[in-house]
């Protein structure tokens, strides 16, 4: 059994190495955010097992709340797996029992799993953009040293129905002074003009009384 595995991985392994980076993206759909090239350490007693529980808590919080802040390394980490989980959600379907399996583990409210096919695949199927984004929040100050050693961050779903963090522009076109100053510059245009076309009247009336004088 043990070499029949070694045999099959070796296949594999030759047979991605074979593979165009073309056909090597139809098997695993491109995420949109840059990858850290190694993966973030994260302290456990349970090892690997409970690290993966601890992404997946991150990632039922954020599929569930829509915005999550935390330690900015940590949801940093955890974004690259539910970009990965709605990108499998959208590419396979409902359908597709490892999708379902990936669906089941990283999401530890079961219900939340309808939500990811029957909410979110909808709302990301045709995004050009990341799933996600992400904030650097602001450092407290009024706690001790040992609470402020990892800088916070905000991690959200794209389109949620929450308040925007980022300030949405105020159109100002209308308010009381920049009409004002609108209607002064364009007096002030309209003055100029006049000037322009007066003076020139003035060089044409000049030059005809120069070429009469000339004449007589």
């Amino acid at each position: 059994g043990r070499n029949y595995i070694c045999i099959y991985f070796n296949y594999s392994y030759r047979l991605l190495l074979n593979m165009s980076q073309a056909e090597f993206r139809k098997l695993i759909p491109a995420l949109r955010i840059a990858i850290r090239p190694r993966s973030l350490r994260m302290r456990n007693i349970d090892g690997p097992g409970g690290r993966l529980k601890r992404i997946a808590g991150h990632v039922t919080n954020l599929i569930r709340d829509e915005r999550v802040e935390h330690n900015f390394p940590t949801l940093s980490e955890a974004r690259n797996y539910a970009e990965r989980l709605i990108a499998e959600a959208i590419r396979h379907g409902d359908k597709h029992q490892p999708t379902m399996d990936l669906a089941n583990f990283y999401l530890q409210e079961k219900q939340l799993v309808h939500k990811l096919f029957k909410v979110l695949v909808p709302r990301y199927r045709n995004s050009t953009v990341s799933y996600t984004k992400m904030y650097k929040a602001p450092t407290i100050t009024n706690r001790k040293p040992a609470a402020i050693d990892h800088p916070k961050g905000i991690l959200e779903l794209r389109n949620n129905p929450l308040p925007p963090l980022e300030p949405r522009p105020i159109p100002t076109r209308n308010w009381i002074h920049n009409v004002l100053l609108e209607e002064a510059r364009k007096d002030f245009a309209a003055e100029k003009k006049m000037e322009k076309e007066l003076a020139l009247q003035n060089q044409i009336e000049d030059q005809q009384r120069d070429q009469n004088d000339e004449i007589d």
